[in-house]
């Protein structure tokens, strides 16, 4: 059996409470009221988000006519990736989850009704849209990582792999609905889209005070609480044991960057060709779908093969299909390409989400999370300026090839990588009490 070094022991659910056990394995996930309470009002949250995303470079742009002031908001909903998330994971494991959750969507609604009331009152500034995007970016992170960390106490072991593929299709499909919705509802009243993210955020909230179960455990060490950049550091350190964890992290990084340079290279190939912007609506849209059914399948497809497979076999198909994507500039077909990777890259995300989830003790999964997410987002400035760099230099055809030629060398690296073949597998996590131990 394949062990992790320093790998801690994977707490169960709390014996002093309703349990995820007491649904047993054999009940099926749609009868868990909990989780379905948990999983339809973070759906909600999800889409309302997405909706106003897309709302608010629309909303100034049309106000003021300034792509710098368009900047300004967006870049506001972008810091919280790299300035929240580190403490937001040190806080989460030390806060009550469900406690903190309502307050996220209670911050959140006040946030985005502030937009819409100000809209509707014809008083929209950019400094109040930016503080808003600001908080509501913020307070998302928050939610995220303590609803991931949640969902392993509301459901059975056994179902995990199950839950997190229904989450990883959720924020798919509110990608899917959101940004179109977002623009229509923009277009039928300014304001709307923000109302709408008020609606979703309230009820959102509700769910979570209709739910039983504990969405943590006993903290044995409730009382005891160490500045902030020591938590930080326990769980980064964690982290840094865990051998498998670590060379997946390096990467997830570096496939990151590859598509974020893919995405603008998308775009540029378009153009190149002569077809019009829309083409890019449909190839994305396309893609989405794929994303969509990669991430229903991706609970299956994860308890059919281990994670180190998962990552290999990713990487190759994704080298084939990007490769692909280089000798043709047919909008159907790169639009199938596309739904390809996205397909690939839902059940990978899946079977990440697993893995990390059943292998983090339960007091250090905000970290880690946040951790692991900061990792994966912070790559994608990278991306952007090589991707530019590249662009400027080859065009977009040459630049496809690039990308995948280089996909292949990180499947080539993930075969030889001998960090990546010491995975904890399934059978001493599945139980959710069981003790991994480091090799």
């Amino acid at each position: 059996m394949t062990h992790v070094e320093g790998a801690e022991a994977v707490d169960g659910p709390a014996d002093g409470s309703a349990t995820a056990a007491e649904a047993g394995p054999d009940r099926p996930l749609r009868h868990n009221r909990d989780f379905l309470l948990l999983w339809s009002g973070a759906s909600l949250s999800f889409l309302a988000a997405r909706v106003t995303a897309v709302a608010y470079p629309l909303i100034v742009l049309w106000h003021t006519g300034s792509p710098l002031a368009m900047s300004v908001v967006s870049t506001a909903a972008l810091l919280p990736l790299l300035l929240v998330q580190l403490p937001a994971g040190a806080l989460v494991d030390r806060w009550n989850r469900r406690r903190l959750m309502l307050v996220c969507e209670a911050g959140r609604l006040v946030a985005v009704g502030s937009v819409a009331l100000a809209l509707a009152a014809g008083r929209m500034t950019v400094a109040h849209l930016a503080a808003c995007a600001f908080v509501e970016a913020s307070l998302a992170v928050f939610y995220r990582l303590a609803e991931r960390g949640a969902v392993r106490n509301i459901v059975h072991p056994a179902h995990l792999p199950t839950a997190l593929a229904q989450n990883e299709a959720r924020g798919r499909a509110a990608g899917l609905l959101g940004q179109p919705g977002g623009v229509l509802l923009q277009s039928a009243a300014r304001w709307l889209p923000f109302g709408f993210g008020a609606l979703g955020y309230l009820v959102s909230a509700l769910s979570l005070l209709l739910i039983r179960k504990d969405f943590q455990q006993e903290r044995a060490d409730r009382t005891c609480r160490h500045r902030m950049a020591t938590e930080v550091a326990e769980g980064m350190r964690w982290l840094w044991r865990q051998r498998f964890l670590r060379a997946a992290l390096g990467y997830v990084a570096g496939t990151n960057v590859l598509f974020q340079m893919l995405a603008l290279a998308l775009i540029l190939r378009i153009k190149e060709a002569g077809l019009p912007s829309a083409t890019l609506a449909v190839v994305l849209g396309i893609g989405g779908v794929g994303g969509l059914c990669g991430a229903l399948a991706g609970g299956r497809i994860q308890r059919r093969m281990r994670q180190r497979m998962l990552l290999i076999g990713g990487a190759v198909a994704w080298a084939l299909l990007i490769g692909a994507m280089g000798l043709t500039s047919e909008p159907v077909a790169l639009g199938t390409l596309y739904a390809g990777t996205g397909f690939v890259g839902a059940v990978f995300n899946v079977g990440a989400s697993v893995y990390q989830v059943r292998t983090t003790p339960d007091a250090l999964q905000g970290r880690v999370a946040a951790t692991a997410g900061l990792i994966g987002s912070g790559t994608n400035a990278l991306g952007s300026v090589a991707a530019g760099l590249l662009l400027a230099a080859w065009g977009a055809e040459t630049t496809v090839r690039a990308i995948a030629a280089a996909m292949a060398v990180l499947a080539l690296l993930a075969v030889l990588a001998p960090d990546l073949k010491g995975e904890i597998t399934d059978d001493r996590t599945d139980t959710g009490t069981g003790s991994i131990t480091g090799g």
